[in-house]
């Protein structure tokens, strides 16, 4: 039997950036994963190429957008097949990096699928057929998870897409539902708006993007309802029929009101589900909850010591935290056994055109635990550099606490926020105080302006927005 002191289950963000930081810890490491490289959903199917399509639905979106700036583009023409060889040349990059990455750090790479066999055994399925079995004193599950399929969506046809299927592009319909108003939903309903679908979406809450607060959501609820064909909110799927014109939809509202509509293909993206399953964790004893998700302590220590969990298989789903979450467990096998995951900000980005971003406390949050909070804003309409990009229905936001004037949260929504949140996550974890941020002198002009502007608003004392504090 194989013996190795880490066994990491799964090669995603979380996987390989925990083997990665083991190895440099000086750890013997073995990396169990089903594809010949690294990169497991994020790089594959998810964040990586999502974004290269996005990348190519800003530049159409500006092309068309420059008439009214002066410059004026035919309009242009989408070669689908080199779209896709591109998008897949990016994927190829980025995992082909990380294999030599497994081969400089003379990892141990299995190519298979590992299933429990007890608390310090596992029994991997090789991709060329043959089995074997390996005894691990530690083991970092990193099996992430997959598009949830609601009953009604169970149909056996190709005219329904998970995003794993919409980012193939395997061609560009003439109409498409989205079903899911979140994150993902929205940003590649985006990409194939540009790329020339009429898109609607539904989504059974009030807004777009529920977990972020409502004045970040405006830009991009106005853009999508310059884009897309219709934006159905308070709005739930009933049923689905197939027919030769293509899928019937019949939706029902809050109120009760029903209707039926008819679409190319749908894309569903209603959240996704952990890939708990089929891993061997009842020959152990790590638990779950009544969702599937691994349940874990403040070190990412399941029931069995010698095995942690991270990601999106304990609800942690976003790639970022992933790979923290695995380089600290790596850490604590390591012996730094008094480290604790206990983030003040974890940053969640929408890569939509605007973007939107926050980390630490919102608005909404903050309502619902009763914490008194004040709120400085600035609007990207008193920003030079949104004015230059025609950008200016942005804005810019801080959460401060009233008594001590410590950041507690940040929002941006507007070109770039995704770039400009990292501030805000230092600013949090370091407990820095608005005025911290208003006298570090920020590059002019620039987006990152908004940030140390917000901040004085906060003082009464904005140059480019007459808001003086009120005493």
């Amino acid at each position: 039997m194989n013996t190795t002191k880490l066994a990491v289950i799964g090669g995603g963000p979380g996987g390989y950036v925990a083997a990665f930081k083991a190895a440099d810890l000086g750890l013997d490491v073995t990396l169990i994963d089903e594809a010949v490289n690294p990169g497991g959903v994020c790089l594959y199917r998810g964040c990586i190429p999502s974004k290269a399509l996005l990348h190519i639905a800003k530049l159409l979106n500006e092309s068309r957008a420059a008439e009214k700036w002066g410059v004026k583009f035919a309009e242009p023409e989408i070669d689908l097949d080199r779209l896709r060889e591109w998008k897949n040349e990016v994927i190829t990059k980025m995992t082909g990096g990380l294999g030599q990455l497994v081969k400089a750090r003379k990892l141990k790479h299995i190519q298979g699928r590992a299933r429990f066999v007890d608390a310090h055994t596992l029994h991997i399925d090789k991709a060329d057929g043959d089995q074997d079995q390996l005894q691990f004193e530690n083991a970092i599950l990193a099996t992430g998870s997959r598009p949830a399929v609601p009953g009604v969506f169970r149909l056996d046809t190709d005219r329904i897409m998970d995003s794993t299927g919409a980012l193939e592009l395997n061609d560009i319909p003439a109409s498409m539902l989205v079903v899911g108003g979140g994150i993902i939903g929205m940003e590649l309903g985006q990409a194939y708006a540009a790329l020339g679908t009429k898109v609607s979406v539904v989504e059974m809450l009030p807004g777009l993007i529920p977990p972020a607060d409502r004045d970040l959501v405006k830009p991009l609820q106005n853009m999508v309802a310059e884009r897309f064909e219709e934006a159905m909110l308070n709005t739930q799927v009933t049923q689905l029929e197939e027919g030769p014109d293509g899928l019937t939809v019949h939706l029902q509202e809050s109120d009760g009101k029903k209707s039926a509509k008819t679409y190319d293909k749908i894309l569903l993206s209603v959240g996704r589900v952990p890939n708990s399953g089929d891993i061997g964790l009842e020959a152990t004893a790590i638990a779950v909850d009544e969702r599937n998700y691994v349940q874990v302590d403040g070190q990412m220590r399941t029931a069995e010591p010698s095995v942690f969990a991270i990601g999106d298989l304990v609800g942690a789903g976003l790639a970022h935290t992933a790979s923290h979450q695995g380089a600290m467990v790596s850490e604590i096998i390591a012996g730094h056994d008094k480290l604790v995951f206990e983030p003040n900000a974890i940053p969640s980005v929408v890569y939509t055109d605007p973007e939107i971003a926050w980390c630490g406390l919102t608005e909404e949050e903050a309502k619902k635990i009763g914490r008194r909070i004040k709120v400085a804003r600035f609007p990207w309409a008193a920003s030079g550099r949104a004015t230059t990009q025609d950008t200016n229905d942005g804005v810019t936001k801080l959460l401060i606490d009233p008594e001590t004037d410590r950041v507690l949260g940040v929002g941006i929504a507007g070109s770039g926020a995704g770039e400009l949140i990292a501030e805000g996550v230092l600013a949090i974890e370091m407990a820095a105080l608005a005025s911290d941020i208003q006298l570090s002198i920020h590059p002019h002009p620039t987006l990152s302006e908004t940030v140390m502007e917000a901040a004085e608003v906060h003082y009464g004392q904005s140059p480019h927005l007459y808001a003086p504090k009120r005493l």
